[in-house]
């Protein structure tokens, strides 16, 4: 009897080759595609770095890449597993046979020593280890007071210049990146109104002053007059005969408005306006005239209270310094290159002997109707090479502590580096010395004069040395410091501008303690004059009583 043939069912595909469906014995069974072509290597692979020669890597690789299909997934709390690293570690470069003599795998051949044994040292290497121990104790002591010099302590926040009321009305806030954008361009050369005063001329052998030949700060009594403008007697003058004129402000005024953006410090401004002439004042019995120090520094002074490094003592010395430095480098005793006008500030009954200084009120126009007039102050003169005049204004920069302003020793560094002593004083005082270039360019000096003084003993400011000079044209040291006189005059413009809209009355522009901000205030009109009244009483706090070095 033949076998019976029974031909399986074909099951038809529409939209390919092959079963459709899956046979019961190969349902739920893991595939990984593969290819024909593919050579096989090892059976089982289950590290996949079994050819680890790079020529061989894509030998045995599959053109369907490794699928997932065999991947183990443990579907319990994986919080206990741990995966173990068994691979080799690679050894260091040296040591691998490349040296050079007996030194081949000298590093790599002593065994490190088990940290559960005691090591036993000879006698040299017990002495080589004291020796060490006691440099790590010298390092530590030396750099002991170094550390807190590093940390950068945060600035404290700090008080406003005067007490803002309850009754004073905000008329306009103006931030500092907004004001450092204006410009006024195209400022014509001022008109010389008025000149008084007298000067003494400069003594040039202190150009010859360094560190190995410094020379002790003399203390030189002398009257110092820090007039406000509404008390100016030429002012009162000038607003009568120069009927075109409206603004009138003097030189440190106009200074600290122009270089309002690099200040640090709160400061305020008293404005009046009165028959539309605006006049530019500061309160009595402030410390507007006092110089600042360390003011933009990145660690200004913070100390408190009759400190020897506080904010205000600082001032205080700074403003000593310059009052006796500035007359000491000057021929004291010899005639005298007067103006055509008398000192107006000088009672001829007063005690004592008024400073080298010259007044030039001058005026400029800055357009929209603005016309300005300005007292500016020129504190020595000089002959040139033509035996021509040739006004100087000399200021001081002081060394207060090395180690809190900036690390540059001046006695290290000032004769063979002036240049890095300079940048590090311009850091540090960028608004003192934006200050003093801005009335220099005022005034119309021919040659800013700086002086650099120490003290004495860090620990005594008290006494003081003088280490050198340096002498600069007030447009090119403008030019060094980066300061723009179209946006000194911009500012100013700005300001008047504002006050000009507003009706008669007082104003008061305060410079934010804590804030890159000036806040102009509407304040009553009888503001600080109790203030007056009671300055009037006591002689000592009047604002006509000069100011002694």
């Amino acid at each position: 009897m033949t076998a019976r043939f029974e031909p399986p069912a074909v099951q038809d595909n529409p939209t390919g080759w092959g079963p459709n469906t899956i046979p019961s014995q190969y349902k739920d069974m893991p595939y990984q595609p593969f290819s024909k072509s593919d050579r096989i290597g090892k059976v089982a692979d289950w590290t996949g770095v079994t050819y680890s020669d790079r020529r061989h890597t894509n030998k045995y690789a599959s053109q369907f890449q490794g699928g997932q299909q065999y991947s183990y997934y443990h579907e319990e709390d994986e919080s206990s597993f741990q995966l173990v690293d068994t691979s080799r570690t690679t050894r260091p470069m040296y040591g691998r046979g490349r040296g050079r003599g007996n030194f081949r795998g000298r590093w790599n051949s002593v065994k490190p020593m088990q940290s559960n044994q005691m090591q036993v040292l000879s006698k040299a290497q017990k002495i080589k280890e004291r020796n060490r121990l006691m440099q790590v104790q010298k390092w530590q002591k030396q750099n002991a007071g170094r550390v807190n010099y590093q940390r950068q302590a945060p600035i404290k926040s700090r008080e406003a210049s005067v007490t803002v009321k309850p009754d004073w009305t905000v008329i306009e806030e103006m931030d500092f990146p907004r004001l450092s954008k204006l410009a006024l361009p195209n400022i014509d050369d001022p008109k010389d109104l008025i000149q008084a005063g007298s000067l003494e001329y400069y003594d040039k052998t202190y150009e010859k002053v360094n560190v190995k030949t410094e020379k002790p700060l003399q203390r030189i009594d002398r009257i110092f007059h820090t007039v406000t403008t509404v008390d100016d007697p030429i002012i009162r003058r000038l607003v009568k005969s120069e009927t075109e004129a409206n603004v009138f402000v003097t030189d440190s005024i106009l200074s600290t408005l122009m270089c309002a953006t690099r200040s640090a410090y709160s400061w305020d401004i008293v404005v009046e306006k009165i028959n539309n002439k605006v006049f530019f004042d500061k309160r009595e019995n402030t410390e507007f005239d006092l110089l600042t120090v360390s003011e933009t520094s990145t660690e200004p002074p913070q100390d408190e209270g009759n400190s020897l490094n506080s904010p205000r003592n600082l001032a205080l010395e700074a403003t000593f310094i310059n009052h006796n430095f500035s007359q000491q480098v000057l021929k004291m005793g010899e005639d005298r290159y007067k103006f055509p006008e008398d000192n107006p500030f000088h009672d001829p009954d007063e005690e004592g002997e008024v400073c080298s200084v010259g007044y030039r009120y001058r005026k400029w126009s800055l357009g929209n109707n603005l016309v300005l007039v300005c007292r500016c102050e020129v504190d020595a003169i000089q002959q040139g090479t033509n035996n021509d005049p040739q006004f100087l204004n000399i200021k001081a920069l002081n060394e207060w502590d090395s180690r809190h302003s900036g690390g540059i020793d001046w006695r290290q560094k000032l004769d063979q580096q002036k240049g890095a002593v300079l940048a590090n004083e311009l850091k540090s005082n960028n608004c003192k010395l934006g200050k003093w270039t801005v009335q220099a360019i005022l005034a119309g000096v021919d040659y800013i004069k700086f002086g650099y003084v120490t003290r004495y003993n860090v620990k005594d400011s008290g006494r003081h040395v003088i280490l050198g000079m340096q002498q600069f044209k007030p447009t090119d040291f403008a030019q060094q410091i980066n300061l723009n006189m179209d946006n000194a005059w911009g500012i100013v413009r700005c300001i008047l501008d504002i006050v000009m809209q507003k009706k008669d009355g007082k104003y008061l522009i305060v410079k934010d303690p804590n804030k890159a901000l000036l806040r102009l205030y509407d304040i009553p009109d009888n503001t600080f004059d109790s203030e007056d009244s009671e300055d009037s009483s006591d002689e000592d706090g009047d604002l006509d009583a000069p100011l002694r070095a």
